[in-house]
């Protein structure tokens, strides 16, 4: 939708009122053209909302998150697992779990007065977690998170893949010296984005260095902070991999301030995708976070589950795939 949006020179909602037809919206019929033009030539579809439901009493999946405002990813998830169920016609719901705020699982008791097919149960950081017990007594699925003794299906992201693909494009474009500003040490995301990098490094024959990896905490000021005392190095970084495109952001900011360019004298890659990305100056090569794409196939594990399909993979991994844009 964000991109028929841009294609047509109108908002998001714009096109979301067009699209599905909301009743009370009044457009000009230019503007409604603008919005179908843009949806042809883009290959852009709606779900199918007509698809007949399977006859059965639950058709309800319950999505449950830990925290869906502090970042956008629970909110693709559940944008990716409702789009998918509309197809499937099924609904899904959704909740805010945190133990500590909800010690009785009371939330579930809730969930449990519909006619539920299953829950969907998703964290904002990717981590291990001991699952709620009323996941074990419907189908259900664990998003951006997993239980150690895979009781539960997971799907997460290729965090390790994705750190190796973001180093080796750098390689790729020629750099000799790569840096690394990771998250907070101790996430599972941050120590999976630097085994990808180590591999990379060791695959192509470049030696590790310790000194070029600094730690920051995903924000800006920390993507600033760091690429200074990257650069102050006695040989400092000819690229840099963030593992996340806001302190990507901080990043070409230092750099710039430095007089340095990106990527002439700096190459940098994010990792995240978000919308900011291809605003900056010049706009971010990062890898996506597919949030959508887990969502949706969350929904698709506890249908075929729900259905009598049992698959052999316990825990999924979906690949973070470069988006190329001018800053390598």
């Amino acid at each position: 939708m964000m991109d028929v949006a841009a294609r047509a020179g109108v908002s998001q909602a714009t096109v979301s009122l067009i699209l599905n037809g909301s009743s009370g919206a009044r457009f000009s019929e230019a503007t409604r053209k603008r919005v179908m033009d843009a949806v042809n030539e883009l290959g852009y579809r709606l779900p199918n909302r007509s698809v007949a439901a399977e006859p059965s009493e639950n058709r309800v999946i319950a999505f449950l998150t830990d925290e869906l405002t502090t970042d956008p990813w629970m909110a693709l998830a559940f944008e990716g697992a409702r789009e998918k169920a509309l197809e499937l016609g099924v609904i899904v719901t959704l909740g805010i779990f945190r133990a500590g705020e909800d010690p009785n699982e009371d939330v579930f008791s809730l969930c449990q007065r519909q006619p539920l097919l299953g829950y969907i149960f998703g964290t904002i950081l990717t981590r291990k977690i001991d699952p709620p017990a009323a996941l074990f007594k419907l189908p259900s699925v664990l998003v951006n998170c997993y239980d150690q003794s895979r009781r539960l299906p997971s799907i997460l992201p290729g965090d390790v893949a994705g750190g190796r693909a973001a180093t080796e494009r750098l390689i790729q474009a020629g750099r000799k010296r790569i840096g690394l500003i990771n998250g907070q040490d101790g996430l599972d995301n941050p120590r999976d984005r630097l085994r990808g990098y180590k591999q990379a490094l060791a695959s192509n024959d470049f030696s590790f260095d310790p000194a070029l990896v600094r730690y920051g905490n995903w924000e800006p000021s920390s993507g600033y902070s760091e690429t200074h005392a990257l650069m102050d190095l006695p040989n400092p970084p000819d690229a840099i991999f963030c593992a996340n495109d806001l302190m990507a952001l901080g990043c070409i900011e230092a750099l710039k301030e430095r007089g340095k360019s990106v990527p002439g004298d700096v190459s940098v890659i994010g990792f995240d995708n978000r919308d900011i990305a291809q605003f900056l100056r010049p706009p971010l090569t990062t890898l996506h976070l597919p949030l959508f794409q887990m969502g949706a196939m969350a929904v698709e594990m506890i249908h075929d589950i729900a259905g009598g399909l049992k698959s052999s993979h316990d825990q999924l991994k979906v690949e973070c795939t470069i988006v190329e844009r001018e800053s390598v």
